[in-house]
């Protein structure tokens, strides 16, 4: 393990160290999911008002990455997948990451509340506390349901996206919020499969260090079911059109088809762990299929009214 450096031998921070704080990769994801939340919101936003809901979205998700990473840098730093990341390498001191992490966060939130309007902001405000301080204070280290519940803090965009467009929450963004709410469990649960030793090095309590493969594995099967169920929801209850419906049909067969070769793998051998890793990487490209086609659904059912 890399021994961390001592406050004179740290490296003069670049942009690019403070960009891998934001967690690139991840505030993709929840760009986008806020993109599409705010493209299926019902009535109009000015694209400039949009562009800034959209933006402040992603400065609070890197205030959120960027927090997390101050926390966990003794953790990151037992970690193969996570010890090149700025802090545990060295080249940032914490004290840098904390006013980074902070000032994104309280920038995003002001305006977010000034630009767009308060109710958006106040969900942006708490998404970013429940990443930071409910998720990595408390439930990271504390219990093998850390993902489950901390899984919220993910499950926010889409609804901070329909509120900057409608200024309320309705059952539509629930649903929105509950698919990435139960799809979170499977996709993180896939990967910590066959990173369980790094899970295990670091003394985080993810399922598969504290209740083993098998157990793990059994969850993902049945996390899989109800997360069909949200993701089939929104057409049959009718708030999307045929488009949604038939898309989200072929990717929840795919989606379970993997799950279930995941379940029915034995072995603990990372190396023939490929169902794992199929089933992590399609549940990123599933999420980003589903929420864009809902988006593309929404959009021309909005143009056929339109027309008519």
């Amino acid at each position: 393990m890399k021994q961390a450096l001592t406050h004179d031998h740290y490296i003069p921070a670049d942009w690019r160290d403070f960009w891998a704080l934001t967690k690139p990769r991840v505030m993709s994801l929840v760009v986008f999911t806020a993109l599409c939340g705010l493209l299926a919101a019902p009535g109009n936003i000015h694209p400039v008002i949009g562009f800034t809901a959209i933006l402040c979205i992603a400065l609070g998700a890197g205030a959120s990455g960027a927090l997390n990473q101050w926390y966990e840098a003794d953790l990151d730093a037992k970690m193969k997948r996570t010890e090149k990341r700025p802090l545990p390498d060295g080249r940032m001191e914490k004290q840098s990451a904390l006013h980074f992490g902070v000032g994104l966060a309280a920038f995003s939130i002001l305006i977010m509340a000034v630009a767009v309007n308060y109710l958006s902001a106040a969900i942006l405000a708490f998404s970013i506390f429940f990443y930071a301080v409910v998720y990595t204070v408390w439930l990271k280290r504390s219990t093998p349901q850390n993902i489950v519940i901390g899984g919220a803090a993910g499950a926010f965009p889409p609804l901070i996206g329909w509120a900057a467009v409608s200024g309320d929450v309705t059952i539509m963004p629930i649903l929105l919020f509950a698919i990435i709410f139960l799809w979170t469990p499977p996709h993180f649960w896939a990967l910590a499969l066959f990173m369980k030793s790094d899970y295990g090095n670091a003394g985080v309590p993810m399922l598969p260090v504290v209740a083993g493969r098998r157990t793990t594995r059994n969850q993902i099967f049945y996390y899989t079911f109800p997360m069909i169920l949200a993701a089939l929801a929104p057409f049959i209850l009718g708030y999307a059109g045929i488009l949604y419906g038939i898309t989200a049909a072929v990717l929840n067969a795919i989606f379970l088809i993997f799950a279930a070769q995941v379940w029915r793998n034995e072995s603990d051998d990372i190396a023939t762990m490929k169902p794992e890793k199929r089933l992590f990487a399609f549940s990123i490209l599933y999420l980003f299929i589903l929420f864009g086609v809902l988006a593309a659904d929404n959009m021309l059912s909005f143009a056929k009214v339109a027309y008519l």
